[in-house]
């Protein structure tokens, strides 16, 4: 009796401390090479471990038994905010997957992400049979009434068995509007608009430490609109009722939200949205937190925008002999101007510079005035470069990254382009030389 107590409580800690593991296998294998693991919180991201790819596609990571339950993030690529799948560990059980870029996840073991991928996959086919039967224009009312019926069971059903797991906030916040009775299509998609976030918990820390509100909140700005509105206008109005179902999140929430959809917009060039969300809600939010850098990104993102004045700066220019400092204001002889961040070390530069010199030469001198400002860590190479170029206003712009027009400009990228009128308001920003010669060409 005594050595087999004395050989369970040798075996006791290793029960206790027992570790789990997040594995899977990623195909096709030669596209990965190293995946990483991190612990989603609401503000951040720690990082836990790495594992090697194998030949074969497999990845484990092994988890301390003290690694909490939770949401963790698995990141396959960089940009690691592009390139990543969440997971839940429950503490309980081991995860395995596999994953694939087009097909997506998929998991092999794991109740509770099982689960919510059954769910999700069975309130998809219904979403498609209630698509489906409008699209068909059916008059069969009693037809659509049991979608709605089975719609409701099985929101109940799954409620029911995801009770007491992490997964069930999911399951809650993804509950869809259902309705009690028979509705034409135009009265169930104004009240799918209408009751879009009513399940969210915003202030979920699960929710927050995934991406499910962020996914929630894209899906919502860019997919719903109002007939005979313009994409900017129902952008706007989608942010404003957005933001209205956020009001009671904390401000470092809010942030986290709203700068991914600022992020969003200023990536698709959509200025009059991304503005839109810096002046009604965004900086009010930096103002709260003290939160400067993001103030001053929010603030020169503004400043550069179409219709805007451009930055106003000053330069030497050399005349017979004499150097004389100007500032951009000051110049007035051209009907509009070319701003052209470059390098002299720059291949892009050095590919389009000369064929920026043909386009102009092509127009007449009172009509295009090329200001070229060679962001530059010293002025050797530069000093010759720009001996080809007698028709430009040459500025040296020191510290080359961190110089200060470039920064005033938010030049984070060489060449980069503005084009501004006589007035110097900012008209254009061009992404390449062939987009700057087809606005100039109009």
């Amino acid at each position: 009796m005594l050595s087999k107590l004395v050989a369970l409580l040798m075996l006791l800690p290793s029960i206790l401390l027992a570790q789990h593991t997040i594995k899977g296998v990623f195909s096709p294998a030669k596209d990965y090479e190293v995946v990483l693991l991190y612990k989603v919180t609401p503000t951040v991201s720690d990082y836990i471990t790495n594992a090697n790819v194998q030949k074969d596609g497999s990845f484990q990571f092994k988890l301390d038994a003290s690694a909490p339950a939770g949401i963790y993030r698995v990141v396959y690529a960089v940009p690691q905010e592009d390139f990543n799948f969440d997971v839940i560990y429950n503490g309980k059980e081991d995860v395995t997957l596999t994953f694939n870029s087009e097909t997506g996840i998929s998991f092999k073991s794991s109740i509770e992400n099982k689960l919510l991928a059954s769910y999700t996959s069975s309130m998809s086919a219904i979403t498609q049979s209630i698509s489906n039967y409008f699209r068909e224009d059916s008059k069969d009312t009693l037809a659509l009434k049991a979608i709605f019926k089975k719609q409701r069971e099985t929101q109940i059903q799954y409620e029911k068995q995801a009770d007491n797991t992490i997964a069930l906030h999911f399951i809650k916040a993804n509950k869809p509007y259902i309705p009690k009775k028979y509705e034409d299509v135009k009265t169930y998609v104004k009240n799918l608009k209408t009751h879009y976030f009513d399940n969210i918990d915003f202030n979920s820390k699960t929710l927050q430490s995934s991406s499910f509100l962020q996914e929630r909140m894209l899906n919502y700005v860019f997919g719903v609109s109002a007939e005979g509105k313009d994409n900017i206008t129902n952008y706007k109005s989608n942010i404003d009722v957005f933001c209205n179902a956020i009001k009671t999140v904390p401000a470092s929430i809010k942030r986290i939200l709203l700068v991914d959809l600022w992020q969003e917009m200023v990536d698709l060039r959509l200025e009059p949205v991304a503005n839109h969300i810096s002046k009604n809600y965004l900086l009010d939010i930096a103002n709260q937190l003290k939160d400067k850098e993001l103030i001053d990104a929010l603030t020169r993102y503004n400043n550069l925008s179409i219709g805007h004045k451009a930055p106003d700066f000053s330069f030497v220019i050399e005349k017979d002999n004499k150097k004389e400092t100007k500032k951009l204001s000051e110049l007035n002889s051209a009907e509009k101007y070319i701003i052209v961040f470059w390098s002299s070390t720059c291949s892009h530069c050095l590919e389009e510079i000369p064929q920026l010199q043909k386009f102009i030469k092509s127009r007449a001198k009172d009509k295009l005035k090329v200001i070229a400002i060679g962001l530059e860590d010293d002025n050797k190479v530069w000093k010759e470069k720009i001996k080809s170029y007698p028709e430009f206003i040459h500025v040296l712009g020191l510290g080359k990254w961190d110089n200060k027009i470039g920064n005033d400009y938010g030049v984070t990228t060489t060449p980069t382009y503005f084009v501004l009128d006589k007035n110097k308001h900012i008209l254009k920003k061009p992404e390449d030389i062939e987009v700057l010669k087809t606005v100039l060409g109009k």
